[in-house]
């Protein structure tokens, strides 16, 4: 099924991975045009990665900044050589565990991928995606297809075609409607190139999942601006994931969060504000609130990982003034989650005291 937007982008809906509409998206992507489409994680906005033209409609697309490197994806790992001029044997074995999946990986670039692909960098972020239909259309576009998250530079990602139209209608060419994603949150983004695993962004493959395979420990890096011009991974050094209004994030024992989202609530409200509250399943019988959203349990990072950004956007539908979000145990899926609400919050984050 295919339908157009009032602004002039074209909606398919692909129900399966044999769907005709995946061509027709494929067609595009080899004629330099953009495309959206689903992922385990977000949907991508995809473009071949190879054509330097057609990747710099992305960067317009969003307004993202140039010295942002892009993720390309491949459906069959055989591609990596027209890419990395170096593949590392851990770098393989990793591939190997969790490709397809929510896994980046960094490799020294071979000279046919255009600097603007990578921001600038050396090297390229290279990742095999779990998707059926992403799938099927990187195998039909034939070619390696570029794609950060399918949303205007610094908002919450789309997991789903709704949200990106959006951001994006009438920027983009097309947008490949699979449904919902599942993951919720960006791939893991890993650099070992040089023997020692460096975590440059949590998602949905886990630290302590690429430990067990490596056999050592495996850490998140904390890049530093000021140590390079352009950043190693996406998500680094520009504001992203932000709903509309200011988020504020607690930090803590769960029980303290609990006192000082109440207080703070009492606090913006006296205000005149319309507050958001995004708490977990356990915090949502002791809270009342005009506008509460339960995220999930704190036992289940996965599932508050799947919902986070289609929470963050249904505040922006609610028009709220300022959000209050509890936050949760890094340990697992929990440190992407976690990862994502401090880049929402900024500066915002509140320690009430504790481990979490």
């Amino acid at each position: 099924m295919v339908k157009t937007s009032a602004k002039g982008t074209k909606i398919f809906t692909a129900l399966s991975s044999d769907a005709p509409e995946i061509n027709a998206a494929a067609q595009l992507i080899r004629a330099g045009e953009l495309v959206a489409f689903p992922t385990e994680t977000v949907y991508g906005l995809g473009a071949h990665a190879l054509q330097a033209d057609a990747v710099a409609k992305i960067f317009a697309a969003k307004g993202r900044p140039a010295d942002n490197p892009l993720i390309v994806h491949i459906y069959d790992l055989s591609q990596l050589q027209s890419l990395a001029a170096d593949i590392p044997a851990e770098a393989m074995l990793l591939a190997q565990h969790f490709w397809p999946g929510p896994l980046t990986l960094i490799f020294s670039k071979k000279p046919g991928v255009p600097d603007i692909t990578t921001g600038g960098l050396e090297t390229v972020a290279v990742r095999l995606p779990a998707h059926s239909i992403a799938l099927a259309l990187l195998r039909q576009a034939g070619v390696p297809v570029a794609a950060p998250s399918a949303n205007l530079s610094g908002r919450p990602s789309p997991t789903t075609a709704a949200h990106v139209l959006a951001d994006l209608d009438g920027r983009i060419s097309a947008i490949l409607d699979g449904g919902p994603c599942t993951v919720g949150v960006e791939s893991t983004v890993l650099d070992i190139r040089f023997g020692e695993p460096k975590l440059l962004r949590p998602g949905g493959v886990t630290p302590e999942q690429i430990s067990a395979v490596l056999k050592r420990p495996c850490h998140l890096v904390h890049w530093q601006p000021e140590n390079s011009d352009a950043p190693p991974s996406p998500g680094l050094k520009y504001i992203h994931y932000a709903p509309r209004a200011p988020l504020y994030l607690l930090t803590g024992v769960p029980e303290k969060q609990l006192e000082k989202l109440q207080q703070l609530q009492q606090t913006f409200q006296a205000e005149g504000k319309r507050v958001g509250l995004l708490i977990s399943r356990e915090s949502a019988a002791k809270i009342a609130g005009e506008e509460v959203i339960i995220l999930g349990s704190r036992n289940h990072p996965a599932q508050l990982a799947a919902r986070l950004f289609a929470a963050l956007r249904s505040f922006d539908a609610k028009q709220v003034d300022v959000i209050i979000a509890e936050g949760y145990s890094k340990t697992g899926v929990g440190l992407a989650v976690m990862n994502r609400l401090q880049k929402a919050a900024g500066s915002r984050v509140i320690n009430v005291g504790g481990d979490e």
